[in-house]
């Protein structure tokens, strides 16, 4: 089908559904039923599309991968939950913690084991940082603030061993893989960190907050329930740290240690060859089989180190189906992204763009693209909801304006970066908000500014960098 205005309807429609129903699968939902009647206009027949489109995705080799990846390494957290690894680090450290640097040293240097997921962070560090808050004597809010700059910020920079590396680069596989010599998706996605402006703007925000900046109050703010905490009211933030739990601290240790530490070593492994360099091999090698085999064999060996503590397979296993299950609404949305993104290419989409957006200068597509992704991420409340929306829109303009693919990349993902951290429906400030018993809309309204300080800083950066790149 030759391209034309029909192969925008999706997106014109996929927008404002999300943004009104504030949840991106029924936008997106619809955006493929509609697409999919376009491309077959007869009542069984559009069904049948959109059914052909999703199964198609489905049984793609490489999202396959980043589905047992997901699912994988949402149970493996599951099964390090229930043999009381974040407890027992959350106990460690806050029985040594003493003051406020120590305190926020720890938020920092702790991301190095926690930063597979920013709930896996929330759980990790919020309850040391609420059991210590009378001594860091540190609002509960700018608490917050800090700990949230240490968590999706980073996470959206990081290359391996998080649950955002295989999404992040699924959305831009399925946008570039009808664009001739765009590139592999992976270097694609490594190439566009330098460009996340507002991920980096903020933690250094988050810095400068942390470690420079005197809150003008004293005491933690009022909570919710106005009362006074007792030492133990942590445990009760976040089932992942119960009293309930055994207190473990190496069934965290262990098993992140080896799901790094085998990524980084599979990854050499698997782009060793021809005499390659170290370097050579990382760029040759292809990281996403690496990261899943790593993972697979790290659950394996955490469940044998796991049932040596005399633990119960019967529990590990439905420990891990649980916490894989948590993510299979996740799973459901990149099922319909990429049936979405099959539909509108259909459709023409990307022949539509080239021939109706020459009229922009080439100069303000980045930071315009920026700008509307993170108008579209705050009202949404989903970094993956808007990268999966707005990626496709993204390399199609880059085509069309000879922009720099790694750089447009780059704008779109801190498009979504900037909903997850600023927005009160994202799940970030909801769990963050729930842990430290703050209430949300008024969390949100505290940390709204720095992250427009950031997003305007990103936005002058982006018009910036289009002189270069």
């Amino acid at each position: 089908m030759d391209a034309g205005w029909m192969s925008i309807i999706p997106f014109l429609i996929v927008m404002p559904v999300a943004i009104y129903t504030k949840q991106v699968l029924p936008g997106l939902l619809l955006g493929l039923l509609v697409g999919s009647y376009i491309v077959s206009p007869s009542f069984v027949g559009g069904m049948q599309a959109m059914l052909a489109y999703v199964v198609q995705a489905l049984i793609d080799e490489n999202n396959i991968k980043i589905i047992v990846f997901l699912y994988a390494f949402s149970g493996l957290t599951g099964m390090i939950k229930f043999c009381g690894g974040i407890k027992g680090f959350v106990e460690a450290a806050s029985e040594k913690i003493t003051s406020k640097k120590e305190a926020l040293f720890l938020t920092y240097i702790s991301t190095i084991g926690t930063f597979s997921a920013p709930t896996f962070r929330f759980v990790t560090i919020a309850p040391i940082m609420k059991a210590l808050l009378k001594k860091v004597k540190m609002s509960t809010k700018e608490l917050g603030f800090v700990i949230e700059t240490t968590s999706t910020p980073i996470i959206v920079l990081l290359p391996v061993a998080t649950a955002f590396v295989g999404y992040m680069v699924s959305v831009v596989q399925i946008s570039v893989q009808t664009k001739e010599g765009a590139g592999e998706p992976y270097d694609l996605f490594l190439q566009s960190i330098p460009f996340n402006f507002f991920a980096i703007v903020i933690i250094l925000l988050g810095i400068y907050l942390s470690f420079f900046h005197h809150s003008r109050s004293n005491a933690p703010t009022q909570i919710e329930d106005g009362g006074e905490e007792d030492e133990e009211d942590w445990h009760n933030c976040h089932p992942a740290v119960s009293k309930e739990l055994p207190t473990k601290p190496w069934n965290l240790v262990v098993p992140i240690a080896l799901v790094i530490s085998l990524t980084l070593f599979l990854t050499w492994w698997d782009g060793r060859g021809g005499g390659r360099s170290l370097t050579e091999a990382f760029i040759e090698a292809d990281v996403m089989e690496a990261m899943v085999v790593a993972l697979l064999i790290t659950t394996l060996l955490s469940i044998l180190f796991f049932l040596v503590q005399k633990f119960k397979l019967k529990d590990l296993i439905s420990s891990f189906i649980v916490g894989g299950n948590e993510l299979m609404s996740v799973v459901v949305l990149l099922s319909v992204v990429w049936g979405l993104s099959s539909v509108t290419e259909e459709l023409g989409f990307s022949g539509f763009v080239t021939a109706h957006s020459g009229w922009i200068p080439e100069l303000f597509i980045t930071p315009l693209m920026f700008v509307f992704g993170a108008a579209v991420s705050y009202f949404i409340g989903s970094a993956w909801g808007t990268w999966g929306i707005l990626m496709p829109l993204g390399v199609s303009l880059s085509a069309v304006a000879d922009v720099s693919l790694p750089l447009i990349i780059g704008a779109v993902f801190a498009s979504g970066s900037f909903g997850a951290f600023a927005s009160p429906l994202s799940d970030d400030t909801n769990t963050i908000a729930r842990i430290l018993n703050l209430t949300v809309i008024d969390y949100a309204h505290y940390k709204l500014k720095p992250a427009l300080l950031a997003a305007g800083i990103s936005t002058v950066l982006y018009t910036a960098a289009s002189f270069f790149f």
